[in-house]
């Protein structure tokens, strides 16, 4: 593969945020009566959104307003606490100052909401990644390619020079949506299985090996 544009999903495959989605998720839960949700189930929940982190964590009998004002507290605390604990996975930097090295266009898609990535974005990578994007109401959350083809529209890059690199079989979907290829990564939320199920174009085990891909 030749590419130069690369496009990274989030959580998961930048940066391991679980302990304080777990953290937020479980202060209100708590504070609403429910049972608080393991390391386990939040990584079985995440990558689809918010609302569906909500919803999977609640009992099937919540009804939608409720989940709605669960979702917004969450995030307000989320907010105030996703830096506490969240860090990139060992080999990101480096990888990313060798992109950056040799010129590539980096950008972020994620389902995660749009204030807390590029928050998090501009704290961990500063101006080595240009472009994060997250939910909005403007733009489909993955697997819809809407968020592939804004990074792309604002990077000044081309479909057929993009990659996507994921950890979910979201990421998976959402790049055969967009067209492109999908490289997965296998120190996420997902194990290679699950991947390799959804039909990612390549696993890699360690950032390092992006490098020798693309």
């Amino acid at each position: 593969m030749k590419y130069n544009t690369v496009i990274f999903d989030l959580d998961g495959t930048l940066l391991n945020t679980l302990d304080d989605l777990r953290d937020s998720l479980n202060e209100i839960l708590v504070q609403k009566g429910y049972v608080p949700k393991t390391l386990e189930d939040v990584r079985r929940f995440v990558g689809n959104g918010v609302r569906n982190l909500v919803r999977l964590s609640v009992p099937e009998n919540c009804s939608e307003d409720e989940v709605t004002l669960i979702m917004e507290e969450f995030k307000e605390h989320y907010n105030n606490n996703m830096q506490n604990k969240t860090r990139p996975y060992n080999g990101i930097m480096e990888l990313l100052l060798d992109l950056h090295r040799y010129n590539y266009k980096i950008a972020i898609v994620s389902n995660k909401f749009d204030t807390a990535v590029k928050t998090l974005s501009r704290t961990y990578f500063g101006n080595l990644i240009p472009v994060a994007i997250g939910e909005t109401l403007e733009i489909k959350r993955k697997p819809a390619p809407d968020s592939i083809f804004t990074a792309i529209k604002e990077l000044g890059s081309d479909l057929n020079n993009t990659v996507l690199v994921g950890d979910s079989e979201t990421d998976v979907q959402t790049a055969k949506n967009a067209g492109i290829p999908c490289i997965g990564v296998t120190w996420g939320f997902r194990n290679r299985e699950v991947l390799r199920s959804a039909g990612a174009d390549y696993l890699i085990d360690t950032p390092k090996e992006l490098l020798t891909l693309i």
